[in-house]
């Protein structure tokens, strides 16, 4: 057997699973990975998908490894509606209507995170991209007060015209056809880009795109980039020229986009650098 070399230090760090309650009292896994202990002012990054049966399991992740683990943080996955953790019934209940349901699941995640005494609001940076670019407005325009920033990426949010750009019509099923009069109805529940209001408390938000992304239309981030800078929030933009459906041409671009959004993150739950040296576990060796 071959094994590939560690890329960060796991020392100090614990593996815990939780459950949140939602709206509707359906139960909501989550995988909390972090220093042993609640200190009520861990910086969490929180990240989530909910859609397409795709199901997010615990996994070596050398990027928050790095940047966020080794450096004292807490990373939490999000077991929420939509995807298939738990069988055709846990996606479809977060599919069509269910979609805004898989929302709130991922709201009383960070809710329960404040509330098991592990972290503040203020303290948690969420993440999401793609499917999860709706999730991720959705908390902004939704549920800002739980959240201290905000990392969408390759984002679908227009849920009224998704279905006319690139391949937003084989979505349907997932989401179902705005065209349809009662499709509309609860599309419109969770098209972060007609809810966002002007006058309200929303988080920093960085939405990121590329310029060929050939799966979302890179038009979806860019409006509401515009949107929410014309209401007078703290919204960011990044368009690189390359990349698809993903980031940059090789491992060195994908690197450096990965550390532009968790600086943003981490920059803006105010996470010192000093903090950050403070908070990392040591091995012993240190």
């Amino acid at each position: 057997l071959k094994r590939a070399p560690c890329t960060f230090s796991a020392d100090g760090l614990a593996v815990t699973r939780h459950d949140a309650v939602s709206v509707d009292g359906e139960r909501i896994p989550y995988v909390q990975v972090g220093p042993a202990g609640e200190t009520g002012d861990a910086p969490v990054h929180l990240y989530g998908y909910g859609g397409f049966e795709f199901s997010l399991l615990p996994y070596y992740d050398s990027a928050i490894g790095k940047l966020w683990l080794e450096r004292g943080g807490t990373s939490v996955i999000a077991n929420i509606r939509g995807g298939s953790e738990f069988g055709t019934r846990w996606h479809d209940a977060g599919r069509r209507a269910g979609k805004r349901l898989s929302h709130d699941d991922f709201a009383a995640v960070a809710a329960h995170l404040v509330k098991r005494g592990v972290t503040r609001p203020s303290r948690i940076a969420a993440e999401g991209g793609s499917n999860g670019g709706i999730l991720i407005t959705n908390m902004l325009v939704r549920y800002p007060e739980r959240f201290g920033a905000l990392f969408c990426t390759l984002p679908l949010i227009d849920m009224r015209r998704f279905s006319k750009l690139l391949a937003g019509a084989s979505w349907i099923a997932e989401y179902g056809d705005p065209d349809k009069p009662d499709d509309w109805a609860f599309l419109q529940t969770y098209s972060a880009y007609h809810l966002a209001q002007p006058g309200k408390c929303y988080p920093p938000i960085l939405l990121a795109t590329t310029r060929k992304d050939d799966r979302v239309h890179p038009g979806h981030a860019r409006k509401m980039a515009a949107k929410l800078q014309a209401m007078g929030y703290e919204a960011y933009f990044y368009e690189p020229p390359t990349g698809g459906h993903g980031y940059g041409k090789d491992n060195k671009e994908r690197a450096a986009f990965t550390t532009l959004g968790y600086t943003f993150l981490r920059t803006k739950i105010e996470w010192s650098v000093d903090e950050c040296s403070q908070l990392r576990p040591t091995n012993g060796h240190d």
